[in-house]
C-alpha cells in the first residue's frame, strides 16, 4: 500500500532556500526512495508576470511540486492566514486525496493547510524549524537584533517589538488554536518543543524529530587529508554571513586583536541575489583570508574539506544548527555559543560553550587554544543521515494514520 503524503513548504525544488527547505526536499526524497510513499508539494512563488494566486505545476526529482503565486503587497493577517491561499490549497487537496499533509514550514503558506485537512478529515501533521508560531519576528529578535529571551513566551510582553500589538495578539491567539488541530506536532530539538509547550502551543502534542544531514561522501576524507598534508595551518570556517545575529561583528573583534597570522580563514558567500562579502575587507584581519563561493548540499564537501574548525557564533537561540551537525560527521571541531537546540549533539557536552552576547576576548582565547594545539584531528561522530530522518517520519506517520483508523 503507498501512502501520499502532501508536503507544504514556503520554497520548494525546483525554488529551494533556506536549511527548512534542504530538509522537507531530502526527507521526500529519502521516503520515495524507501517505497510506499509518493511525495506531492505545494510551495509559493511570487512572480509578476502572473496572474494572483494561480497555480502552476512544477516537477523535480520525481516530485510534483504546485506553487501558489502570491502577490507581495499581502496584509499582515494574509502572511499567516489568506483566505485565498486556503481556497487554493483545498482546491488541490480535493483534487489530490492525500492520505496525510504534512505541514513543513508554512510562514506565508498560512495555517489554510491545516483547516483544509480538518475539513476534509485528513491528519496533518505539523513540523516547527523555528520560532514562527511563538514570534510576530520569527526569530525571537528585538528590533536591535538582541535576542529576545522570553521563556516561556507570553505575547503581553512583546509589545516593545511588533508594530501593532493588537495585531500581534491576533496572530498569536490564531497560531495557538490552530495547533490544537494538528494530529501532531514535531520540533528540531528538545529546546524547541520546551520553549513552545511552556508557551502554550500544542501541549501533550509534540514530539522531537531530529532533523538529518548529507553525510561525507566516501571520497571526503581523503580530500580533507591531502588538504591538511598541503597546508599544514588550521583553518577556520564560518558560514554565517556578515550578520550581528549569526555574531560576525564578534569573530571580526576576536581576530583583529590576535598577533599570529599562521592559519587561514574560510567564509561563505551564501548570497542569492547579490554576494554577503562583496563590500568587506579582511585586509586588516591577521590570518590569510578566502571567500568559498555559495554550496549546495551535492557540493559542501569541498567546503567542509578546506576547514578545520567551524566557527557557530549564533547570538540567538536557535532550534537545531544544521551546519554544526554537517561539521561533526566530517570530524570537523568546532567552537561556538550555547545557542538552544544547536547545543544538542555529541560534541556540546564537552566543549566550552560561549554565552550569548560575551565579549570577543572569550572567542580569542578557543581561537588560540586550537592554534596553540594545532590540528584538532577530531573522530567523526555519529549523525543521523536524511534517510534515518525519513524513517523515523515515516513511523509518525504511521502511527498517526494507525491511529486515525482506530479512531474510525
Amino acid at each position: 500500500m503507498t501512502r501520499h503524503i502532501l508536503v507544504a513548504n514556503v520554497f520548494f525544488a525546483p525554488f529551494s532556500y533556506g536549511g527548512a527547505t534542504v530538509v522537507a526536499e531530502e526527507v521526500a526524497k529519502s521516503l520515495i526512495a524507501l517505497g510506499g510513499y509518493r511525495i506531492t508539494a505545494v510551495s509559493l512563488c511570487s512572480r509578476s508576470d502572473l496572474a494572483p494566486y494561480v497555480l502552476i505545476k512544477s516537477q523535480k526529482d520525481g516530485i510534483v511540486n504546485y506553487l501558489i503565486n502570491v502577490p507581495p503587497d499581502r496584509r499582515y493577517a494574509e502572511m499567516y492566514d489568506n483566505p485565498e491561499v486556503t481556497a487554493r490549497l483545498a482546491e488541490l487537496v480535493s483534487a489530490l486525496e492525500p492520505d496525510l499533509i504534512h505541514a513543513h514550514c508554512i510562514q506565508e503558506i498560512g495555517t489554510g493547510i491545516i483547516a483544509v485537512g480538518e475539513t476534509m478529515n485528513i491528519p496533518v501533521i505539523l513540523s516547527t524549524h523555528d520560532f514562527w508560531w511563538l514570534c510576530d519576528r520569527q526569530f525571537m529578535l528585538r528590533l536591535d537584533q538582541s535576542y529576545c529571551g522570553q521563556f516561556p513566551v507570553r505575547i503581553k510582553d512583546c509589545r516593545g517589538c511588533v508594530d501593532n500589538y493588537w495585531a500581534a495578539r491576533l496572530r498569536f491567539e490564531h497560531l495557538q488554536a490552530i495547533g490544537q488541530k494538528a494530529a501532531l506536532i514535531t520540533y528540531p530539538s528538545q529546546f524547541a518543543k520546551t520553549l513552545s509547550e511552556a508557551s502554550g502551543f500544542g501541549p501533550n502534542r509534540g514530539v522531537v524529530w531530529e532533523n538529518g544531514v548529507r553525510l561525507p561522501s566516501r571520497k571526503f576524507f581523503e580530500a580533507q587529508a591531502i588538504r591538511r598534508a598541503k597546508d599544514p595551518r588550521v583553518t577556520f570556517g564560518y558560514v554565517g554571513g556578515p550578520a550581528q545575529i549569526k555574531g560576525w561583528p564578534q569573530i571580526r573583534e576576536a581576530f583583529a586583536d590576535m598577533t599570529r597570522t599562521d592559519f587561514r580563514c574560510v567564509v561563505v558567500d551564501g548570497g542569492l541575489d547579490r554576494p554577503w562579502w562583496k563590500k568587506a575587507d579582511f585586509r586588516s584581519l591577521p590570518g590569510d583570508w578566502q571567500i568559498h563561493p555559495r554550496y549546495s548540499q551535492e557540493t559542501m564537501d569541498a567546503f567542509y574539506a578546506e576547514i578545520d574548525v567551524l566557527l557557530f557564533m549564533s547570538q540567538w537561540k536557535e532550534t537545531f544548527g544544521l551546519a554544526i551537525r554537517e561539521a561533526i560527521a566530517r570530524g570537523i571541531d568546532v567552537i561556538q555559543t550555547d545557542s538552544g537546540g544547536t547545543v544538542e549533539h555529541p560534541l556540546a557536552s564537552r566543549a566550552d560553550l560561549i554565552p550569548i552576547g560575551a565579549p570577543a576576548h572569550h572567542l580569542r582565547g578557543q581561537i588560540e587554544g586550537r592554534l596553540a594545539q594545532g590540528h584538532r584531528r577530531c573522530s567523526p561522530e555519529p549523525v543521523a543521515s536524511f534517510d534515518v530522518q525519513a524513517r523515523n517520519f515515516a513511523a509518525l506517520v504511521e502511527g498517526v494514520l494507525n491511529n486515525l483508523h482506530r479512531a474510525a
